[in-house]
């Protein structure tokens, strides 16, 4: 043919991550809270999404020091899966469809039943009218999967807010 294909053949292919960037993230999975390092692609431009493209163990990570159990190292295909939810979603009473509604109209939405909540069923004093301020029919389960700081502040808000149901994850 005129050619040999040598060239072509010794040719060094460019890398699969030179043009990604790099972060660095937990796993969702479980309290163990292994480091991730997601790697993703797309120019940094405010109308681009960036596409994750590839995700490994964080060597740096104390926890995990690069491992990952089967269901982190598959976490690809749960965060590019067709039928993963990518808005809120409230379904009403009786009805038997979700409805997508904004992050502001999520938000408002858990405040106000919060708030409604908390004003009905605060007990500020017990039956010897000491002051106790308990929220019994809300509770709060916080991440595992976060770090100590984060657990300590959702703890304090809570407290805070009289929750005396707290729980974490890792217990279930």
């Amino acid at each position: 043919m005129g050619f040999s294909p040598n060239e072509a053949v010794a040719a060094a292919r460019e890398y699969k991550l030179t043009r990604t960037t790099e972060s660095r993230s937990t796993c969702p999975y479980c309290s163990v809270s292994c480091g991730m390092v997601v790697y993703t692609l797309g120019d940094r431009s405010k109308n681009v999404r960036p596409t994750i493209v590839h995700i490994e163990g964080d060597p740096d990570n104390p926890v995990n020091r690069g491992t990952l159990c089967p269901k982190g190292a598959g976490v690809i295909d749960m965060v590019q899966s067709e039928s993963r939810v990518h808005h809120p979603q409230v379904r009403a009473p009786g009805a038997t469809e979700w409805q997508d509604i904004s992050w502001d109209e999520a938000i408002d939405r858990i405040a106000r039943h919060l708030k409604d909540d908390r004003d009905e069923n605060l007990i500020q004093k017990n039956d010897d009218g000491v002051t106790v301020n308990r929220w019994n029919s809300t509770g709060f389960l916080i991440s595992s999967a976060a770090s100590n700081e984060t657990g300590y502040l959702a703890v304090k808000v809570a407290r805070g807010l009289g929750m005396v149901a707290l729980d974490t994850q890792a217990r279930i």
